[in-house]
């Protein structure tokens, strides 16, 4: 069911916020890579090892953050997340060695996954399907905002006042972030009165949708066992979670070694890195909204959600490759163009990825896939971080950006595959019939 207009939008632009900090939490260690290695006297071995202990928290927690949430309920849930990852962005202002640099970062990727599975949720009851494609992308840009603010900001607060300062000042931005989430979400869910005006608008989402949800007559598992037990039997969950695997760590790459190959193979200082490295994340910010409104435009025109946000993600794979010809050396002003046309497609697979799966699903499940999908995610990213810190270890970045230019590929084939999976799934919305329409 649809929340009211002025509810859903405020929650949204909270959503956006937390995950602004969400990023500037997380990319704040990317960005002061090279400074933190020179003071704590880390290899870049050890840098790929904390990135990926980061991941394994992360992958771990995403399983967890779903039913968290989807108990829970997403008001109390994400003032847990935010809470705890908040004290452990604080915290990774105080290590001194590498293990206490990898236990901080350990910390927080245990709290982050639940901002995306509360979004995600928040997004399936509140918004009807023709806007939930806007609705991810814009929360989501927020992931984007964070990540171009994250140079010039977390560069510039530790160049004044070190770079510990950084973790300080972002981690009590999200103390106090979670004071407005209190004040703003409904205490109850409300069912608004019916009027003309909300039947008409009912009305006008159901014919935009046609034949969009056939729900199977499936009575919903109560407990945790038999939500995962219904789960683990999903062959569809299966395939959005390897497609996530397999193409999030392209965005992994740009968003933890992006700003390093600046520094390290093109021999930019940490000033230079802070002030053109931000355009790369616009890109990507342009890509979560502008993601959103194409598979909407088409839905909006007739075209079955699901195929339409399959359709986008076609066009977004076949654009991503084109980060294959950095390994070139290209000049700076075409490295930053491609590697901004990388992240712009990315973001577009990635938010009609999950708009894909919120339309395959039901509510009551939506957290718990989500948190599956995502760990999925983390899981390709901690596998990628050790392959990259190989591969990148004499300092030649060449075959990294190989590796990722065939990445986006093979996951809209895993995609394309999910929606096959889902014709024969009980524990989607989409039914036989919708699913040949889609399928086309």
């Amino acid at each position: 069911m649809s929340g009211t207009g002025k509810t859903k939008w405020v929650l949204l632009a909270l959503l956006f916020f937390s995950t602004v900090i969400n990023y500037l939490d997380r990319q704040a260690l990317s960005i002061l890579a090279t400074t933190i290695q020179a003071d704590l006297k880390m290899t870049d071995l050890e840098y790929a090892r904390v990135v990926q202990v980061f991941l394994f928290a992360y992958a771990a927690a995403y399983v967890m953050a779903g039913r968290v949430t989807d108990w829970l309920g997403a008001r109390v849930a994400l003032l847990l997340f935010v809470g705890w990852w908040s004290l452990a962005n604080i915290a990774t202002g105080f290590v001194r060695s590498a293990v206490e640099l990898g236990a901080a970062r350990f910390a927080l990727g245990l709290g982050e996954p639940g901002n995306y599975t509360v979004g995600t949720k928040v997004v399936s009851e509140q918004f009807p399907a023709p806007q939930r494609g806007l609705a991810l992308g814009l929360y989501t840009a927020g992931a984007m905002i964070g990540a171009t603010l994250a140079p010039p900001l977390i560069g510039g607060i530790a160049l004044t006042y070190g770079w510990r300062s950084a973790f300080w000042i972002t981690g009590v931005a999200g103390l106090l972030w979670m004071l407005a989430w209190w004040w703003a979400y409904p205490r109850k869910a409300q069912v608004p009165a019916a009027t003309p005006q909300t039947e008409a608008v009912a009305a006008a989402e159901a014919s935009a949708t046609p034949a969009l949800e056939t729900p199977v007559p499936v009575a919903p598992p109560t407990s945790m066992k038999g939500v995962w037990g219904r789960l683990a039997r999903d062959r569809t969950v299966w395939a959005l979670v390897a497609s996530r695997a397999v193409a999030d760590p392209v965005w992994y790459f740009y968003l933890f070694w992006f700003p390093k190959y600046l520094g390290d193979a093109r021999g930019m200082s940490l000033a230079m890195i802070a002030s053109v490295a931000w355009i790369v994340y616009v890109a990507a910010d342009i890509g979560s909204v502008g993601g959103g409104l194409i598979s909407g435009r088409l839905v909006k025109r007739g075209m079955h959600p699901v195929r339409a946000r399959l359709t986008t993600m076609m066009g977004a794979a076949c654009l991503a490759p084109v980060g294959l010809f950095v390994a070139m050396h290209p000049p700076i002003p075409l490295l930053l163009a491609l590697a901004c046309v990388v992240t712009f497609a990315h973001l577009t697979y990635q938010i009609n990825l999950t708009t894909m799966t919120v339309d395959l699903f039901p509510s009551r499940y939506i957290a718990s896939v989500a948190g599956l999908v995502g760990c999925g995610s983390a899981l390709g990213g901690m596998v990628s971080a050790q392959v990259v810190g190989h591969l990148v270890a004499d300092g030649n970045f060449d075959r990294a950006f190989v590796l990722m230019a065939f990445l986006h590929p093979i996951a809209v084939l895993l995609a394309w595959t999910a929606l096959k999976q889902a014709r024969r799934s009980k524990m989607t919305l989409i039914g036989p019939q919708a699913a040949a329409v889609a399928a086309g």
